[in-house]
């Protein structure tokens, strides 16, 4: 029988920390969180491996559970406290979902797929998650009857900053992306300051680009 404890603990010990991950809020969550519980049962043989997984079915190609050190290295870089409100845009299944709920006080989970919003809301309750709460709707549109927030993680790449998700920040609120142009792909912060954003760049990362965030066409004559 697979020892997944033993799994979880070596995904740790040689994908997240050697990749510069120090919050130990981050590490405990993630050793102490049934990743296999979040992926398809034929993938669950992979679910601690140090790489992407598909995530659904035809309908939602393209779909990926990031990276964990992606994963990690990004919520590192969005340090939600406590006391905040995060919105995890593009929830996939609730892994990071999962792990946002262990650092923050409330977790809103937006996912526009209906099969991937009821399983991360059937996983999420039999883990015992209780204070995360998954919503279905376009992910561009965000979900601003629950903001502003303090945080926003965008589970994939966009192609330009998300502006209307960035609208929903509360003044000194976070959101990290994986910004993916130029034929350059990296985990990117904006953080609101009043009515302006400044950006700071992160570190290298590869994830597909979320339904919607593709870059808008500029106007042709």
């Amino acid at each position: 029988m697979v020892d997944t404890s033993l799994q979880r603990k070596n995904m740790v010990e040689s994908q997240v920390r050697p990749s510069d991950v120090t919050d130990r809020r981050i590490t405990l969550a993630m050793s102490s969180i049934a990743r296999e519980a979040f992926v398809a049962p034929e993938l669950r043989a992979l679910a601690y491996s140090d790489a992407e997984l598909p995530l659904g079915d035809g309908r939602t190609k393209g779909r990926q559970l990031l990276a964990p050190r992606t994963l990690a290295k990004m919520i590192q870089i969005l340090s939600p406290d406590p006391s905040d409100i995060v919105l995890d845009v593009g929830c996939g299944t609730g892994y990071a979902t999962a792990i946002l709920s262990r650092l923050a006080m409330t977790v809103v989970a937006l996912e526009e797929d209906q099969g991937l919003a009821q399983e991360a809301t059937r996983v999420l309750q039999v883990q015992g998650f209780d204070n995360a709460a998954v919503v279905q709707g376009p992910l561009t549109d965000g979900y601003p009857s629950e903001g502003p927030y303090d945080r926003i993680l965008v589970g994939g790449a966009v192609a330009e900053p998300p502006a209307t998700l960035l609208g929903q920040l509360k003044d000194g609120g976070r959101l990290v992306a994986i910004l993916a142009s130029g034929g350059s792909s990296r985990a990117v912060t904006w953080t609101r300051i009043g009515t302006t954003y400044s950006e700071s760049d992160g570190f290298d990362a590869v994830a597909p680009l979320l339904p919607g965030f593709a870059k808008s066409p500029g106007f042709v004559f």
